[in-house]
């Protein structure tokens, strides 16, 4: 049997940790949104955070799912390892009361 343990805390707080990025990134559009030339001075430029508006869209999304999945698994391992110490705590306590 191998000695394993895990600090329930802090992997709540990673929890909440990961859904507050994830409301964060989910509520934060485009920062390059409403730039135009009278903002930037050249068009060139205005291309330039168009397109990395367009690429910052995709990734925001894909890493917000992933932000989403990472804080729904580390409440779910959270609530496991305390289920567990609770069932093995139970336990040890009806083999002492025997």
């Amino acid at each position: 049997m191998s000695d394993q343990t895990a600090d329930i805390g802090r992997i709540k707080e990673s929890a909440k940790a990961m859904s507050k990025i994830h409301r964060e990134f989910e509520g934060n559009a485009n920062p390059a949104e409403g730039l135009d030339v009278n903002t930037l001075g050249d068009k060139g430029l205005v291309d330039v955070f168009d397109d990395f508006g367009s690429n910052w869209r995709i990734h925001r999304e894909r890493l917000t799912d992933e932000l989403e999945k990472l804080a729904q698994l580390l409440s779910t391992v959270t609530k496991t390892y305390e289920d567990i110490d609770h069932q093995l705590a139970e336990a040890l306590r009806r083999t002492d009361n025997q």
